[in-house]
């Protein structure tokens, strides 16, 4: 399994990036992806979420309104549309993927075996 991230950079407050992560490896289709980040000093957070499956979407409320999470499956990509954004969005972040979610809370990161290399996000 490989997920290769890319997108990141410097952006200015209230500017907007997209996020693209590459998944080679598994059957797309089958798994849950989701984009987790993490700042200096602050704990690992999962932001957005998505069945490939169903096609369903989840969003942490930090994100809700200004993010979205898509899927392009005959790419095998998820990609993060990120708007609005603040300071506060600065982190790494990080595309992760898990196979057999069930009922379990997409956006927490724990649940999830597979993970990119991250991709920095810098708002200043």
């Amino acid at each position: 399994v490989q997920l290769v991230e890319s997108g990141g950079g410097l952006v200015q407050p209230g500017g907007s990036l997209v996020l693209s992560c590459a998944a080679s490896g598994f059957t797309f289709s089958t798994y849950a992806m989701s984009w987790v980040r993490q700042a200096p000093g602050k704990e690992r957070e999962g932001v957005v979420a998505i069945h490939t499956t169903t096609d369903s979407t989840f969003y942490a409320d930090s994100v809700k309104g200004r993010f979205t999470i898509s899927q392009d499956s005959g790419k095998h990509t998820v990609y993060l549309q990120m708007n609005s954004l603040t300071p506060d969005d600065t982190a790494m972040y990080y595309c992760a993927a898990t196979y057999g979610l069930g009922t379990r809370d997409p956006l927490s990161w724990v649940h999830y075996q597979y993970w990119g290399q991250g991709t920095q996000v810098t708002v200043s």
